[in-house]
């Protein structure tokens, strides 16, 4: 694996077409210094429901047929001739190999083929700087949560990072999409949980908020502690267990977050990733930064999810700092978000 960085001379506007293509969203965006001219996003939801989760073969090949055009289309949207734009950037990990590998060769071939610098993204770096989308970066500390990642971090500035926790095990959308299956809801699960347990208060059933000394995370006991329960019940008990699971998880995520923030003397929290969308998370985020008197700022839903918007943000940034990547740095499935 090659870590390498250029740096260029910047102008004073710079136009960055990105792909993110690190799972099972297809994405395009074009990012005109910070105003976005396009942003398309095709979802494989559909194709991998019926196997319960993500399967990496599927989502390839659908990246190869969606990603050509979407970036026909971004590039109508954004009324710009593929000649016109200044850098390409793809997301280059965390995430599914086969996955990465579409949309960092599509990226990589167009930077060589029109002699234009190449910028590698951390899709975690992406999720981290999507609440200040269009703005200028402020220290923070920073809740990133999704299906496969969970972590708080120390947000100094652009690159300059301090992670302060992270899951030992599920990520709370993992834990979500593993508990949802047991019930027998559809996938995704955070959203199927979150639906049943819309009316209920959560203190039906005093599950385990696992790790509560420590700064990191862990869900994997939580599922086990569902999968236990479920043969005792009986009777219609899906909205009190949904609910019950939901609220554990938020709990955890509140809690270790503010206490985060507390701890760094911050007076800024941020929140982004697609579990970040769930109402009562941002519910009681809300009502904790306020009690304890710090800001709340959370990345919009359109880019809590994978996109390639938060990807070409990122990238701009790095340009505007005089950075890029060589073409011949490699993708990895496990990156680490840079510290």
């Amino acid at each position: 694996m090659q870590r390498s960085s250029q740096r260029l001379n910047t102008s004073t506007s710079q136009l960055v077409l990105a792909l993110e293509t690190s799972c099972d969203e297809t994405a395009v965006a074009v990012l005109r210094d910070r105003k976005l001219l396009a942003s398309e996003v095709a979802s494989q939801i559909a194709e991998h429901e019926k196997f319960g989760g993500v399967v990496p073969e599927v989502a390839s090949r659908n990246h190869l047929v969606h990603a050509p055009r979407l970036l026909e289309r971004a590039l109508r949207d954004a009324e710009t001739d593929i000649k016109q734009i200044d850098a390409f950037a793809a997301t280059n990990g965390p995430g599914l190999a086969s996955s990465l590998m579409i949309g960092a060769s599509i990226a990589k071939g167009l930077a060589i083929g029109f002699g234009k610098p190449y910028l590698a993204i951390n899709h975690l770096e992406g999720h981290l700087l999507s609440p200040f989308f269009g703005e200028r970066i402020e220290p923070n500390v920073s809740l990133v949560v999704s299906g496969g990642h969970t972590m708080t971090v120390f947000v100094r500035g652009v690159a300059d990072y301090q992670i302060i926790g992270r899951t030992v095990d599920d990520a709370a959308g993992e834990a979500f999409d593993k508990i949802a299956k047991l019930l027998g809801l559809g996938y995704p699960g955070g959203p199927e949980i979150e639906k049943h347990a819309a009316n209920d208060d959560g203190s039906h059933f005093d599950l385990p908020r696992s790790m509560p000394d420590s700064e990191n995370f862990s869900f994997s006991g939580l599922k086990t502690a569902v999968r236990y329960l479920l043969p005792k019940l009986k009777g219609d008990y899906l909205a009190d267990v949904c609910a019950s699971v939901q609220a554990a998880i938020v709990d955890v995520l509140v809690s270790k977050t503010i206490a985060a923030a507390k701890k760094h003397d911050v007076d800024l929290v941020t929140m982004s990733g697609g579990v970040s969308c769930n109402r009562k998370l941002r519910k009681r985020m809300t009502e904790a930064c306020k009690q304890h008197g710090l800001e709340l700022k959370t990345a919009e839903p359109w880019l809590c999810t994978d996109n390639a918007a938060m990807i070409a943000f990122a990238a701009i940034l790095k340009l505007q700092t005089g950075l890029s990547s060589s073409v011949t740095e490699e993708i990895d499935p496990n990156l680490a978000l840079a510290i």
